[in-house]
C-alpha cells in the first residue's frame, strides 16, 4: 500500500512539474521556437533582461505583490482578531462574508471591481489594481490567522491581563508573537496570489500599467516567444527561493516559541 501510494505521488508530482521543466528547458532553446531543441544558448535571457518595457512590469508586478500581500496582512490580522473577539454566532456571519471572495469566480470579482471603479469615476491604473488585490487577499490572510487565534490559549491572554498589561501590551507580547507563523504564512500566500493572479488583474488594469500575467497573455497571442520561456523561468526560480525563504522563517520560529 505504502509503496502505491509513493508511487501514486511521483506520478502526481511529474504531472505538475514536468510542463515547468518542459518551458525552462526550452528557455535555452537557440531555436527560435518549441518544435526541437537546436543547441544551448542564453540569447532569449540577454534579449529579456534588455526589454526595458518587460523589465518596468517585471519590477511593477513585484511591487504590487509586495505591497498588496502587506496591507492585506495588516487588515487581515486585524480582522481576524476583531472576528475571534464576537460570539460564534457572529463570528460565522463575518467568516460567511469573509468567504465569498474566495469561492466567487475570478472573472465575477474582476467585473464588479471594474464596475465600481468606473461609477466612481476612478482612473484604471496602479491603484485600482493594488485595491483589488488588497481586497481578494485580505480573505486569505483571515483564512490563514484564524484558526491559529482560536488554537491559543486563553489562559495566557488573561494571565498578561492580571500581570497589569494594557491590551496594546497584551497584543505586543502575547498574540502577535503567538500569531507570527501564522502572519507569515498568511503574507506570503497573499503575495503569491497577486503574483499570478490573471483574470482580477485583466479587468482593473489601466493602458499606462500592466502585470507579468497580463503582458505575456497578451504576447501569447501575438505568438510563442523563448523569451516568455526565460521570464517564466526567473519568476518560477525567485517563486522557489520564497518558498524556502518562508520554510527558514517558520522553522525559526517554531525553534523560539519551542
Amino acid at each position: 500500500m505504502k509503496k502505491f501510494a509513493n508511487l501514486y505521488l511521483f506520478f502526481v508530482f511529474l504531472v505538475l512539474y514536468l510542463p515547468i521543466v518542459y518551458l525552462i528547458f526550452y528557455s535555452f532553446n537557440n531555436g527560435g521556437d518549441m518544435n526541437g531543441f537546436e543547441g544551448f544558448t542564453l540569447e532569449h535571457y540577454a534579449t529579456m533582461f534588455s526589454d526595458q518595457r518587460l523589465m518596468i512590469i517585471l519590477v511593477d508586478t513585484f511591487l504590487l505583490a509586495f505591497l498588496s500581500a502587506l496591507i492585506a496582512t495588516v487588515i487581515g490580522t486585524f480582522g481576524s482578531i476583531m472576528i475571534y473577539q464576537l460570539r460564534l454566532k457572529h463570528q460565522n456571519r463575518f467568516l460567511s462574508l469573509n468567504n465569498v471572495l474566495m469561492v466567487a469566480p475570478d472573472v465575477m470579482i474582476g467585473a464588479s471591481f471594474l464596475i465600481l471603479f468606473t461609477y466612481l469615476g476612478f482612473n484604471l491604473s496602479m491603484t485600482s489594481v493594488l485595491l483589488s488585490h488588497v481586497a481578494f487577499s485580505i480573505p486569505i490572510v483571515v483564512l490563514m490567522t484564524l484558526p491559529r487565534l482560536k488554537e491559543m490559549n486563553q489562559d495566557m491572554v488573561n494571565a498578561a491581563y492580571d500581570l497589569g498589561a494594557t491590551k496594546f501590551q497584551m497584543m505586543k507580547e502575547v498574540m502577535f508573537p503567538y500569531l507570527t507563523p501564522a502572519i507569515i504564512a498568511g503574507y506570503f500566500m497573499a503575495f503569491t496570489y497577486s503574483l499570478d493572479d490573471f483574470a482580477v488583474t485583466f479587468f482593473v488594469t489601466g493602458n499606462n500599467f500592466s502585470t507579468l500575467s497580463v503582458e505575456i497573455y497578451s504576447r501569447a497571442r501575438r505568438g510563442i516567444s523563448l523569451e516568455i520561456n526565460a521570464l517564466s523561468t526567473i519568476v518560477f526560480l525567485f517563486s522557489i527561493l520564497l518558498v524556502i525563504g518562508y520554510y527558514m522563517i517558520s522553522q525559526e520560529k517554531g525553534e523560539d516559541h519551542a
